[in-house]
Parts: C-alpha cells; structure tokens; sequence
C-alpha cells in the first residue's frame, strides 16, 4: 500500500479507536450521562455540569387500606471537568508512512497513557464507596485475593443489598488479579484451569467478570485509624428531606465525633462503623447481620483536643422509604476503623455497572485553530489540533478528551480485601 500524507482527522480515527480498546474500568461502567451534555435548552447548550436524578424508593403497606406516597426525587450534579491530553511531534518524513506503523510506533503508547489517565480518574472514586469486605479490625499487612471464597465476600455484600445480578464487574490489583488466577489453575475444571495457566485468564467468577488493573488504587489509613474515637451527641440521624440533594445516594451528612487524639489525621475513604447501628436492605428495609459501613467524604484531621466533624455518607436514615440504617448511634457510640493505623490497603472493587458513571463529552473546535479533527467511537471523543514548527519542520499535535465522572449510587459497590472477617 502506497503511503499518504496523514492529516488529523486519520490520525484522531487511529487514536479513538486504540483508546477505547485501552480503557478498562471505563469501559465497564454507565455511560448514559454521554447524551445530556449534547441536548440545547432553548436553544442554548447546557454547559459543563448536568443534574442526575437519584433513584426513588418507597415503603409496602401490610393493609388492605391505601396510603398514596409522595414521590420524592432528589439530585446530584455532573461536572465535565477532567481534561486529559498527550502531545506528540512527527516530522514530515514520519508523516508519510502508513497509519498502521504509525499507529504502532507513536499513536498507541501515547493512547495507552491517556486511557491509564481516565482510568485512574474513575477509579479515583473509590472513596465515596462505604462498604468494605475482608478488612479486619486490626491486620498490619493488606491482604491479597488469593481464593474464591475472598472473592466471593463482594458478591455476598452485593446480594445482601439487592445489587442485580447482571452486569457485575470485579476489578483486581496485579497481586491479588495473578494470585486468583494462581488458584484457579489447581481447580478440577479444565476449560477454567488452562485459560488461567497458560493466559491468565480468570473470566467470570462469583458472578462478576472478573478484571486487572495496575490502576486499582490505594488508601493509606490516617494515624486516627486506632484511636478510641467515639459519637459526640446524640440524635445525629437525619431525615432524606434534609439530604435529597446531596451529592451521593442516599445522601451526606456531618457527623460530631471526638477522642481521635489531638491532630490525628483522617483521611478522605476512612472507612468506620458505629457500636450499634446496624445496616438495612434498601429495598426490603430488612436489618442485616453486620454493622453499616461509612466512608469519610471530608473532614479530616481532628483539632488540637481530637475533635472532628466528617462529612459522610450513607446519611443516618432510621425511618421511611430512604432508611439506611436499624438505629440512630448513641452519645458515646464507638467509632470502629477499618484496618491499621498508617498502613495502606490497595482499593480492589466489585460493582454493578450503574454504580460509576463516565461521560466523555466532545470539545469544541477552537475558531482560531485550523484542520481541527474531532472523531467519537463508542462514546468516546478525541479532538487533534496541529500545529507547524516551520523552522525545524515538525509537525505538532495535541491530542484532547474532556469527561466527568460520578459515583451514580455507591450502593451498588463494595471494596474488596483478602482478609477472613470484615470489621
């Protein structure tokens, strides 16, 4: 094949294509948000940020008498504010090969850095999950993922809060992604067996297929993670009217906590729970058999006599449609921590597709920029701008993508450790 002068638009085709292909937790989760951006209201586009709907729930009456329920819709926002991009220079020469070697030597690794980026963005978003399974109370090592029964504690949690079945995702760590795949091979189960001896594949187990990601984040406990801290004032329960409209589901709220030690620091993803507050099934409002988990949002450190008030989430709901939780915490509750003080976790999760949400929205073409290319695949969108060195005859090129990311419902993950038992 003759080669040709490749213009931006060949080359923004190329690298959408090989982006896409390099995604991995983007590519699993929902990516519905994607039309919103593009719709006009009254003719005028609707900017950067987009409101979402939180889902609704309701109560069952046990009596034949009717009790009509107000539909109680709350929301969140949206916000297209991660901007993404790579740089690259070709020289006329290197211009005139063909795109596959092009694509090969130039346009892919640079897309593989730009997918890692968008991956670790979402994964970022770890910390607004408060369920954690495998995490002991106190354990000075993070533990791997090395059995299908480790494993298997996320789909217990999942289908302990009536996540659906379908479309369950696990996303491991190397360690513990390879230590799976390492148990697998001693299966009795051929077809299983070989995928993961000779390529490492370890497909679907526990019904969520099952992913590796260098990018699986980590959270380093802060150094209040073994402090007897303790609820600071009765009656901090909430009603969802108060918190409809914050942003996560159910919703956020602050919490009075003290006896941390003076300036301990308490990162954002602690998770905690309270003596005495057990958590409920969202849908059937049934009390489960473990204490509800809390993730910290914002708060952290504690004052100078231990002192701190975090914002967290699931809000405390003792009652109706939205209740997360058996009771409200006492004055004095204990305030447990997962994991140890300073010792830092890798972040593995196990979730339904709905519960992270991507959108890559497409970014305009600047008026004073000439031969722009912007090319979407699969919702995504990549935008090449070049531009002439004259006097060294490059050819350069900036690559661009702009996309938000949500925790749609944090319900619908959980955080995954090696451990026996959960706090």
């Amino acid at each position: 094949m003759a080669n040709t002068i490749l213009n931006p638009s060949i080359i923004a085709k190329a690298a959408v294509r090989i982006l896409e292909n390099e995604l991995v937790m983007a590519n699993l989760i929902y990516r519905g948000y994607e039309d919103e951006f593009e719709k006009k209201v009254n003719g005028y586009d609707v900017g950067d940020t987009i409101s979402i709907r939180k889902p609704t729930q309701f109560t069952v009456r046990q009596t034949i008498t009717a009790s009509a329920q107000d539909v109680t819709e709350g929301k969140m926002t949206m916000t297209a504010n991660n901007i993404r991009g790579v740089d690259f220079a070709f020289t006329s020469t290197q211009l005139t090969l063909n795109i596959g070697e092009l694509s090969e030597r130039v346009i892919k690794p640079a897309m593989v850095q730009l997918a890692n980026s968008v991956d670790i963005a979402v994964m970022a978003e770890f910390f607004r999950v408060p369920n954690w399974v495998g995490m002991p109370a106190t354990n000075a090592t993070d533990p791997v993922i090395d059995s299908y029964i480790k494993l298997a504690q996320g789909a217990q949690r999942l289908d302990q809060y009536s996540v659906p079945s379908d479309d369950r995702y696990a996303v491991l760590a190397p360690e513990s992604y390879w230590a799976m795949a390492g148990s697998q091979t001693a299966l009795f189960l051929q077809n299983i067996g070989n995928k993961a001896y000779r390529k490492g594949e370890i497909g679907e187990i526990a019904n969520a297929e099952t992913y590796m990601s260098p990018n699986v984040p980590t959270l380093t406990n802060g150094t209040g993670a073994d402090a007897a801290a303790l609820v600071n004032g009765a009656a901090q329960n909430v009603a969802y009217s108060a918190v409809l409209n914050t942003e996560s589901v159910p919703g956020t709220q602050t919490l009075i906590t003290s006896t941390w030690g003076a300036n301990a620091t308490i990162p954002n993803g602690t998770v905690f729970t309270l003596a005495g507050v057990q958590a409920v099934n969202p849908i059937t409002k049934a009390t489960l058999p473990f204490l509800q988990h809390f993730t910290v949002l914002s708060g952290g450190p504690a004052d100078g006599t231990g002192a701190a008030t975090l914002t967290i989430t699931p809000a405390i709901i003792t009652s109706g449609a939205f209740q997360t939780v058996s009771a409200a915490p006492a004055n004095g509750a204990a305030l447990v921590v997962a994991g140890t003080a300073s010792v830092a976790y890798r972040q593995n999760l196990m979730f339904h597709k709905n519960a992270f949400a991507l959108a890559v929205v497409p970014l305009v073409k600047p008026p004073g920029a000439v031969s722009v290319a912007r090319e979407s695949y699969k919702g995504l969108s990549v935008r090449i701008i070049p531009y002439y060195d004259g006097t060294n005859d490059v050819s350069n090129y900036r690559c661009d993508i702009l996309f938000a990311v949500k925790t749609a419902d944090p319900r619908l993950a959980v955080r995954m450790s090696g451990g026996a038992s959960t706090i």
